[in-house]
């Protein structure tokens, strides 16, 4: 009877979640996150053992470790991939005010471990370092901020994110943290450049950018330092660009052989921030450039799926998740072959790290779940959603 009264409504069978994702996700994208994986667990049997062994470890005790830590990043790229873009915004808004509390604590019960800046926490079995999960949160809120701003009576967004990127910059540059400073500095004016900013206020930020470096230059030892290595006409061979300089040079272009290289037993972060320079000298140049491609492919393609997204919120936080994760992979990169100064910045999936690769599988994660396929519907619809 209420279906001859109302009349009958069609049942709607919803996909079941695995082979909607399977259907949508970036599958070549995916792929090379995982080669990459495998690509640094292939290092690291190289690159740890002579740390272990200095430790008074098991030979594999560093390689154990990456394959559990990676192994939980890996987990977290599929479980976050598998959300909605608006639930990884939840998400990342509350991991985004965690970390942030974490780094604003870091001065009273953090730690440096010998390095000079103070970063990590120390949680006896492993350490914390809340930059990593900052990057991936600090995007999504700053996304968010931006894409409001776009609609009609809208909040200012961009001047919010402005200054809230101005704040973990200071924060960072304090610790001091240069790399991770310039990274989220650099992630925040893609996005605003792509949320419609004028190259002239992106000149004039720039500039003030340039004039705060001058000023860290002259008034902060750590970065001077730094600086002053990068620029000179000779490299010490008996320092970490030295001894990555020369195992660069050693490998050519089909490297001297696995296992037969000899940076590793010389290099104290052959295993983290200079894995690069242990794959050009045991296999060459070759494996340099697929690494480099694999990042470019999950770069690219990334962007080129984000140009059709109509949602100005997925564009936004894709653009600025895609862009740090390959100008990380590039920074550390520059670092080896002494085209950036040091910056003390892992690979993404690579490095040997805890922290880090976690850190690096919530952001990937979140990359692959905006690029994502889904249906865009018309322009007019985008419209009428605005001016609701």
């Amino acid at each position: 009877m209420t279906e001859m009264v109302y009349g009958s409504m069609p049942s709607r069978v919803s996909e079941p979640v695995l082979p909607r994702w399977w259907r949508t996700i970036d599958r070549w994208s995916m792929s090379c996150i995982l080669v990459l994986f495998g690509i640094g667990l292939l290092l690291g049997l190289a690159a740890s053992v002579p740390l272990a062994t200095r430790n008074g470890l098991d030979p594999f005790y560093y390689v154990q470790r990456q394959a559990l830590f990676g192994g939980l990043g890996i987990v977290a790229m599929l479980g976050v991939s598998m959300m909605s873009p608006y639930t990884v915004r939840r998400f990342g808004v509350m991991g985004f005010a965690l970390a942030f509390v974490a780094l604003c604590l870091l001065p009273v019960f953090g730690t440096d471990f010998g390095k000079g800046a103070i970063r990590w926490f120390s949680l006896g079995f492993a350490s914390f370092q809340p930059s990593e999960f900052l990057k991936p949160g600090f995007i999504v809120v700053c996304a968010w901020l931006m894409a409001a701003n776009l609609d009609l009576d809208g909040p200012p967004g961009r001047v919010v994110s402005m200054v809230l990127a101005l704040t973990v910059v200071s924060i960072l540059v304090f610790q001091p943290d240069f790399g991770q400073a310039a990274l989220v500095l650099f992630g925040w004016g893609v996005m605003y450049f792509a949320a419609g900013a004028s190259m002239t206020l992106i000149t004039v930020l720039g500039g003030v950018a340039a004039v705060f470096g001058f000023v860290a230059y002259e008034h902060s030892e750590h970065f001077a330092r730094r600086i002053n290595g990068f620029l000179a006409a000779d490299i010490d061979p008996r320092t970490q660009l030295g001894y990555a300089t020369n195992a660069i040079q050693e490998g050519g272009f089909f490297g001297v052989g696995v296992g037969e290289g000899q940076v590793k037993w010389s290099l104290p972060d052959a295993h983290t921030d200079f894995i690069i320079a242990v794959a050009a000298e045991e296999y060459g140049l070759i494996l340099v450039l697929v690494i480099i491609a694999l990042y470019a492919t999950v770069v690219v393609r990334s962007l080129f799926r984000l140009m059709k997204e109509r949602d100005p919120f997925i564009r936004l936080a894709g653009t600025g998740l895609a862009c740090i994760f390959g100008v990380q992979a590039m920074i550390n990169m520059g670092v080896a072959v002494r085209l950036l100064p040091a910056k003390g910045m892992t690979l993404p999936f690579v490095s040997y790290g805890g922290s880090s690769v976690i850190a690096a599988g919530i952001t990937a994660g979140a990359l692959l779940a905006m690029t994502r396929a889904r249906p865009q519907g018309s322009m007019g619809d985008l419209f009428q959603r605005r001016g609701r």
